[in-house]
């Protein structure tokens, strides 16, 4: 968590401490979790960047082949501190509901 900065917002109000919990109850109920992105879009701006991409994320016990898969269209912001960037924003839409 080291790279999302301590005012982090995401989809629906979620807080970067909401963010970890959300991490970790994923990670404890699949076992496993996969994410494959897309193509980046990057926009830098002063101190600044948006990036867009879509991605698909996969869970399951580990087998063979995953137990679930979503794709998303994701877009996040970035601020530059100190010569380090975090992850400011993120918002992100099940593909076919945005």
């Amino acid at each position: 968590m080291e790279g999302v900065a301590e005012d982090f917002r995401g989809s629906g109000g979620l807080d970067r401490d909401m963010l970890r919990r959300t991490m970790q109850l994923q990670l404890l109920a699949r076992g496993k979790v996969g994410v494959t992105l897309g193509r980046l879009r990057v926009e830098m701006g002063q101190g600044s960047a948006t990036v867009r991409f879509d991605a698909l994320l996969t869970g399951g016990d580990g087998r063979w082949l995953p137990d679930e898969a979503r794709a998303y269209e994701v877009e996040t912001g970035w601020r530059e501190v100190g010569g380090d960037w975090r992850l400011v924003s993120a918002e992100w839409t099940p593909v076919g509901e945005g």
